[in-house]
């Protein structure tokens, strides 16, 4: 299974927003302003952004990469 697995190369822009929104997700349940079950709903979704962004960033082929700015 693992054989076969092809990593889709992501934005930038993806694991921006996974760092930014894990990072607000903190911040706000530091300050109380999101209860524990929403916090640690808003943290698992975008630590699972995070992940996926650094698997497609070592796994990701360069070839799909230059492909996709010759397309611009």
């Amino acid at each position: 299974m693992l054989e076969r697995f092809h990593a889709a190369p992501l934005p930038s822009s993806f694991f921006f927003m996974a760092i930014l929104g894990l990072f607000l997700s903190a911040l706000y349940y530091h300050f109380g302003k999101l209860s524990p079950s929403f916090a640690f709903s808003f943290m698992l979704v975008f630590g699972i952004m995070c992940v996926a962004s650094i698997i497609s960033m070592e796994r990701a082929p360069v070839e799909d990469i230059l492909a996709l700015d010759r397309k611009r």
